[in-house]
């Protein structure tokens, strides 16, 4: 038996390499790993031995040879196959040890140019996994050192890898191979501003298997994109608890998201992926106690997401209620004493984004919706607004208060799914209509939930009014300004029920829908 070692991750290499050499097994080795193997005491045959060629082209063509490829894709059972490698004095190569030198990390690190990219690409570490994989009827990929433990252990017990592994492991290697020119297409896609290119490759690497997904019957699995660089729920590390379920994970990021769309220490509680209660203040404690007031009964085992390192006075207020889980930054040491007593929460801590100057690329800024038979992409809805693109279309202005009230309004609605409506006033949700079919009933409910403090509030609505119903409603229950898209064939009868109130409202001219 012979195998063909050329690594880029060469971690547990030696051992492993010595191992197969107490069985019996044959080296080949291209130069770099050959060196790591001497100098550990480990001899292996170099490439140049077989095809007795020197590397060409500055060390990138050592294996395209037919004494390598021949040897691994010559089929065990075609005679004629193995007759023309004794015709040729080519030998078969059974275990094909490679893994690719990483790319997305490299070119997510900074802004790098084309020729440096194209550099990075290892066509032939690729290639031969990917001849290993073709015929994995008689030669055995292995992408990965994690893998290492249970071939020695075939190799002890039967003499040879199994058919089952030998198929898991080509499976394994044609993903690693697609997943990595994949990675290369997302760059080069980007470097010629194609968003979105004929063929669309999502790549993804498994962080967990879930218990179950939305209901108990349903799998599951988490998977980290491998483009995105920013630090998100896929990094967080879990400082207490049980591993998050699916939805769990849903709201988990949904919290997060929230949260971290603010400057200011603001806080978002969630449940079904929509806002409960969110609110900004000087201080965390502050604006958690204001998003809790929000709803306190639907906050009843939410997800409670955080902006800012989680301190000792937020989190004794958080420990005096039922959650499932709690997600930021980071937590103080103070902090996680007492969340941690608190049996069945769990802590996630989301590291930082990067240094300055690495970046997402690829699918990192698109979001997708499943649809039979494919999916919907779209940019993310991303886009910011300031004071200055606002359209005043009433008599009278807004205040400041309810200005920076309206801001914070439409930058939360824009997370609610659609029909959205938001009542807010000091920073803070009071009344939240999430997800109806008709944005008058949106209306009502977050009416409903904010009760008294809907007065001297001001609402935002994720879309135009196409009646003036709503305005009127909320006129009534004291209401003082609105910020809403415009562009309803209706619009000047919704601006006469607002002039006719007294209310201030302003257009945005572009809509945050949500499905």
């Amino acid at each position: 038996m012979r195998a063909l070692l050329s690594v880029a991750n060469r971690e547990g290499l030696s051992a492993f390499a010595r191992d197969l050499q107490s069985l019996g097994v044959e080296l080949v080795a291209t130069d770099g790993t050959r060196e790591h193997l001497a100098a550990d005491g480990i001899e292996a045959a170099s490439v140049t031995d077989l095809t007795e060629v020197p590397p060409l082209v500055g060390g990138q063509v050592r294996t395209f040879h037919p004494a390598i490829y021949a040897g691994i894709l010559a089929r065990r059972d075609r005679d004629e196959q193995l007759l023309q490698l004794s015709e040729h004095g080519i030998g078969t190569i059974d275990l094909v040890v490679v893994n690719v030198k990483p790319f997305a990390p490299e070119v997510g690190r900074s802004h790098i140019g084309i020729d440096e990219a194209i550099e990075l690409i290892d066509v032939a570490g690729a290639a031969l996994l990917g001849a290993a994989a073709r015929n994995a009827a008689g030669v055995a990929p292995v992408p990965s050192p994690a893998h290492y433990p249970a071939l020695l252990e075939e190799l002890r017990s039967l003499g040879q890898v199994s058919a089952d592994t030998r198929y898991r492991l080509a499976a394994e290697a044609f993903g690693i191979v697609a997943a990595y020119y994949a990675e290369i297409a997302a760059y080069l896609n980007q470097i010629s501003n194609n968003t979105y290119p004929q063929r669309l490759s999502l790549v993804l690497e498994k962080v967990a298997d879930l218990p179950y997904g939305e209901n108990p019957h349903q799998r599951a699995a988490f998977y980290r994109e491998t483009t995105h660089r920013s630090g998100s729920l896929a990094d967080a590390a879990q400082l207490h608890g049980e591993p998050p379920t699916f939805n769990n994970l849903m709201d988990l990021d949904a919290a997060y998201r929230i949260a971290s769309d603010y400057t200011a220490p603001s806080v978002a509680i969630t449940k079904h992926t929509d806002p409960v209660g969110l609110a900004s203040a000087e201080t965390l404690v502050e604006a958690y106690l204001h998003a809790l007031d929000t709803d306190p009964v639907a906050s009843f085992g939410g997800i409670v997401g955080v902006n800012r390192e989680l301190d000792e006075a937020t989190a004794r207020e958080i420990a005096a209620n039922s959650y499932e889980a709690v997600i930021a930054p980071s937590f103080s040491d103070e902090a996680l004493e007492i969340l941690r007593q608190k049996h069945g929460l769990e802590l996630l801590a989301v590291p930082p984004s990067p240094a300055e100057g690495m970046r997402d690329y690829g699918i990192a800024n698109l979001d997708f919706k499943r649809v039979g038979g494919g999916l919907l992409v779209e940019a993310l809805d991303a886009v910011d607004l300031d004071r200055g693109q606002l359209q005043v279309v009433t008599r009278r202005h807004p205040t400041l208060g309810e200005l920076t009230d309206l801001l914070f309004a439409w930058r939360a609605v824009r997370q609610v799914r659609s029909n959205a409506i938001v009542l807010a006033r000091n920073g803070a949700t009071v009344g939240i209509g999430a997800a109806q079919a008709s944005r008058n009933v949106a209306v009502d409910i977050a009416l409903r939930r904010a009760g008294d403090r809907a007065k001297l509030a001001v609402m935002a609505s994720d879309a135009y009014f196409p009646f003036p119903d709503g305005i009127q409603i909320a006129a009534n229950a004291g209401v003082t300004a609105i910020i809403q898209p415009g562009g309803s064939i209706r619009d000047e009868m919704a601006i006469e029920v607002a002039n006719r109130h007294h209310l201030a409202m302003v257009f945005t001219g572009k809509r945050h829908f949500r499905h």
